[in-house]
Order: C-alpha cells, then structure tokens, then sequence
C-alpha cells in the first residue's frame, strides 16, 4: 500500500526531522519496514524552509505556514499527496490533521484515517468551529484509532454508528529498556547512594503537580534519606524545597539513562477534560526500563499498568500517593510484564488498514 501520513511537524514540542519521537516517527518508519510506500507530510509554523528527504525509509516532506500562507500550504500538501497519489491518508497530532486527512484523501480519491492520541478538544475548548470540523473528519473518517479505550469511547460518540474506532496503544521508543542505574547515574552526574523518587515531565497546576509536592513532603518526614529530582524547569519554589534537586533540561538521548537513574518515577496526571482521555508517554518509557512507578489512578492509567494496585493513587490524593512511595522504595525493579512495541502496533494497523482497503475497494 501507499501511505501518506499528514502531522505537524512539532508534536509535543520535538522537531520531528532533527528530534524523531514516538508513534508520529515510529508508525511511519514501522510501515515501511513492513513493507509499504510511506510518505509523511509535515507542517510548521517557524518560518522553516520547505524540505524534502528520505530517513529510515520514509520520505519526509516539510512546509511552513509562516512561509507560505495558509491558502498555499494547503495547495501544496494537495499537490504533494496527487503526485504520490496515496491508498491511505492518515491524519496525526492534532484536531487540523484529523481534517486535512479527510480533504486530501478526498481529493486524491484515497481512503482516510484519524489517529489520535489525546483528547484534542481539551487543548482549546472555546474553538467550536474547528472541534466541529474535527468531529466531521471522525465521523467521515473509514478508519479512527485511539491510544486507549477511553478515548476510543468518547471518539466513538461522534462517528453515530458505523465500524467502532479501534485502539492502536501508546509503547516507549525503542532506547527505553533497562540500563544499570549506577551508570546511569554516574553518567548524568548524579550522586550513586542517594535514593531518588523523579519526576520527568511538564510542571502544570492543572495536571496536579503540586500534589507531588505534597506528597514528597510527607514522605521525607518518614524517610528523610530520600530525595526528588525534577527535570526541566520546575517552579523555584518547587526547588527551593527541602530534599528537592533539579537536572535542568536534560537532552533527548538522555532520557532513559535520567529514567534508568530513578528507584521511583512519578507519572502525575489529573481528573480533567485532558487528563481522563490522556495516555502518558513517560508511564510507557518508565515501565520499558522496569522501573517502580507511582501514578494517579485515572482510568488511562489504570487500564495501562493493568489496575496494579501497588503503583496507582487516588488522583489529589497525597497521603496516599506517598504510601505508594514509601512501599515501593524497597522495590530494586518492576515486573509489568512484555511491553508492545510501536512494531507491535503497527502490524494491527496494518492489518485494519488491509482488511477495511479489501472491502472498500
């Protein structure tokens, strides 16, 4: 088959030319090592040169609104796709991919796909008119997939029947496995003999983080040894606390040895329009490298580590959260099991891709 992925080209904030990153990278790579013609096209909004190259396979094409205007940017992708002339499209990253899929597979006579990850009219609920455009394409969509059954649930409200939207889970980048945590630590300077429960992630009062906070406190009051390392750019009074140290911006390749580094790590999300729908990359990465995770029990959560009691706390819930910490602090590593990998999951699109293409057509 001829697939044409359509994806911004910074999701999540990772350039994905210079910075490749989960299942916007890995899907399209997967297909053509299955076998596949795959081309993605990618959007920006950076005054970025219009680029073309091929890597691991796939043929990567980048425009620029900024650089174009949006009525060209739109002409291109069109002329883009005509001249690959697809099987498939398949819209990722966000509420206006679920739409340009549907137009350029419209356009190009082709079958369309929505791949979502996140509950993406939570990021700008006041924009009616474009969640009503991204309702349309899932609801004109031959193929929806979802990261988990609960947004699988709430995408399947809007397709009013019709083939049920099918779940293509989240997994961890290939570099996330176990790695021994003293070299870890050694290599990003840590110190060997301090035990460290880490956060790594965004710092957002709407995702409860502060609760963390909380947590950590009641924790070092029983067990005054132990310490919270932060990645990123945490508040100063988050760091100024008592027990708390931070890495700063740690690089990509850096990562698993950061997460390999932990005895704990913290995977915070909250009881929210985002946060019910939300299916954490950082779990996936910290259960590849076996680590004890501690996370709020909201049901993508749940439903990821399997309803493991032992690493899931209330959401808000503090006490219990730092029960969870102290009870897994003796824990060296964590058993959750073999972990799918984005090979895994690209063989069961393949196959949905495949099964609904021989009916359509």
């Amino acid at each position: 088959m001829r697939l044409l992925f359509v994806c911004k080209r910074h999701p999540q904030q990772r350039d994905l030319i210079e910075r490749p990153y989960g299942r916007f990278h890995h899907l399209p790579v997967a297909f053509a090592e299955l076998g596949h013609e795959v081309q993605v096209l990618l959007c920006s909004h950076r005054n970025l040169p219009s680029t073309q190259i091929r890597m691991t396979g796939v043929d990567w094409l980048c425009e620029d609104v900024r650089n174009l205007s949006s009525g060209t940017l739109y002409r291109r992708l069109i002329q883009h796709a005509h001249a690959f002339r697809p099987d498939w499209v398949i819209g990722m990253s966000d509420t206006y991919y679920g739409w340009l899929a549907q137009r350029i597979a419209y356009s190009t006579d082709a079958l369309s796909a929505v791949d979502a990850y996140d509950n993406y009219e939570a990021y700008m609920p006041w924009n009616l008119p474009l969640h009503a455009l991204w309702r349309r394409s899932i609801r004109k969509a031959d193929l929806v997939t979802a990261a988990g059954p609960q947004l699988a649930q709430r995408l399947q409200s809007h397709r009013r029947g019709g083939r049920p939207v099918e779940v293509i889970p989240m997994a961890a980048d290939p570099e996330f496995r176990p790695l021994d945590r003293r070299a870890c630590r050694l290599a990003l300077g840590l110190p060997a003999d301090i035990r460290f429960i880490g956060y790594v992630g965004s710092w957002a009062r709407n995702r409860g983080t502060t609760m963390l906070i909380d947590a950590f406190r009641r924790a070092r009051a029983a067990q005054p040894d132990i310490h919270l390392l932060l990645s990123g750019r945490p508040p100063q009074e988050v760091l100024s606390e008592p027990g708390v140290m931070g890495t700063g911006y740690v690089a990509d390749t850096q990562l698993p040895a950061l997460i390999n580094a932990l005895d704990i790590a913290c995977v915070i999300t909250a009881d929210t329009s985002f946060g019910r729908y939300s299916h954490p990359a950082k779990l996936c990465e910290a259960m590849a490298c076996g680590v004890p995770v501690v996370a709020t029990a909201t049901e993508p959560v749940r439903w990821m580590l399997g309803e493991r009691s032992e690493h899931l706390a209330p959401p808000g819930d503090a006490a219990s959260f730092a029960e969870r910490m102290l009870d897994l602090l003796a824990a060296p590593r964590a058993e959750y099991g073999p972990r799918p990998t984005w090979s895994d999951h690209a063989r069961r699109f393949d196959y949905l891709l495949s099964d609904i293409g021989r009916e359509k057509r």
